[in-house]
């Protein structure tokens, strides 16, 4: 039996201070102000519970890459505001990551209140775990919770280097929220189980590809959408102009189509695709996508109308969902069409569904029924490495005694 993950309920928290490692690596504007608050949302069950039983807060996060110095385009000064508009409180941010003046504020620190340390990548010991920098970062808790389920890959000071020193520590709400439900996928014990893959390049996903269909039985589904399709496409003998493909991956596409067929699952490629003249392209055709003999000006650059409806109607009858990457060039509305269908159709699913990646939860929340979707992951790297079998350095920290 594998070790249970401990939680925050198994923590005394009451009038200790608790470090609390959080995600807020949110987009910001030209202007450094906030594009996107959702990781700062996230959050908030985990530290609104922690203030409610009397803990007193050090949050710590990173944003962006800074690269070991202080540079104020990166500074957690928004987040520290916005934070604090949401929870209606004060949030005090330090300007710098450790030292004396941090102790004494942490210190100083009253049950209830938070202190929010500068972003940690500021200082070179966070990426590089360094042990001082580690232990600096202890000497301000006692208590550790990781609730940054996104940066729960990286063996980083913040992530792998605090439990080490720490005795009592725990996850989060929203990291325990992300192991169970992604424990639900890697364990595939509801069919029919539909993964839909999509994205840029075969490249990046062919370990979950490989993953996924090792968990799919007869009867379930692997739909591959995106730049990705274009690559298996092509593999077939399709021409596709100038469209983003990778031919040095053909052999893996051949290979995942041979593994699907060996194991009955079906593998769905767009019959159709949406193409235009380049990324900026204004105007868009719909052209058959097998033996398909595209301009070589053009570029496929979503799955067309009847793709979608073949796709939706796949997923509509799944146990089990497994979303993660768009289906074509999102970020231009005309070829939008795809990912927007998919999203729809995992919303209506009365399965379980899971969806990671950022455009598809942009897409999600553009459809308006994100609400619909059972669990949303926050972590995009860290959910593809836990879906490979990966195991993740920040869990692995979580789980020692």
């Amino acid at each position: 039996m594998a070790p249970r993950l401990p939680r925050i309920g198994d923590l005394d928290v009451n009038n200790r201070r608790v470090f609390v490692r959080v995600d807020f690596n949110v987009p910001l504007n030209d202007d450094g102000t906030i594009r996107d608050d959702t990781r700062i949302r996230a959050a908030l069950p985990t530290i609104s519970a922690l203030r409610s039983q009397g803990a007193r807060l050090v949050l710590a996060s990173h944003l962006g890459r800074p690269k070991g110095t202080f540079d104020p385009k990166y500074s957690l000064e928004p987040v520290a505001v916005r934070l604090a508009e949401l929870l209606e409180c004060e949030v005090r941010l330090p300007d710098e990551v450790v030292g004396d003046g941090v102790t004494k504020l942490v210190l100083d620190n009253r049950a209830g209140q938070i202190v929010l340390l500068e972003n940690l990548r500021f200082h070179p010991g966070e990426t590089s775990n360094d042990p001082a920098f580690a232990q600096a970062l202890a000497s301000l808790c006692d208590a550790y919770v990781n609730d940054a389920f996104g940066a729960s890959h990286r063996a980083h000071a913040s992530i792998v280097g605090i439990p080490g020193l720490v005795r009592e520590h725990a996850a989060g709400e929203l990291l325990a929220r992300e192991i169970d439900a992604l424990a639900r996928v890697i364990a595939a014990a509801e069919h029919p189980f539909v993964a839909i893959v999509g994205g840029a390049k075969v490249s990046d996903k062919l370990p979950v590809l490989l993953a996924v269909l090792d968990r799919l039985r007869p009867g379930d589904a692997l739909i591959i959408g995106g730049a990705m399709a274009n690559t298996f496409l092509a593999s077939t003998g399709s021409e596709l102009g100038r469209s983003l493909l990778e031919t040095d991956r053909f052999s893996d596409c051949r290979s995942v189509a041979t593994k699907a067929e060996a194991r009955r699952v079906r593998l769905v490629l767009p019959s159709d695709l949406r193409i235009g003249e380049g990324l900026d392209a204004t105007e868009s055709s719909v052209v058959p996508a097998f033996e398909a003999q595209l301009p070589t000006s053009a570029m496929a650059l979503d799955i067309g109308p009847v793709s979608a409806r073949n796709f939706a109607e796949t997923i509509a009858g799944a146990a089990l969902v497994f979303w993660n990457g768009p289906m074509g060039l999102f970020e231009n509305p005309v070829f939008a069409g795809g990912t927007l269908a998919v999203a729809e159709a995992v919303a209506r699913c009365s399965g379980y569904t899971v969806v990671g990646g950022g455009d598809s939860v942009a897409a999600l929340q553009a459809s308006g029924m994100a609400d619909q979707v059972d669990h949303i992951s926050t972590g995009g790297g860290a959910s593809l490495e836990l879906i490979e079998g990966k195991a993740l350095p920040g869990i692995k920290a979580l789980l020692q005694t």
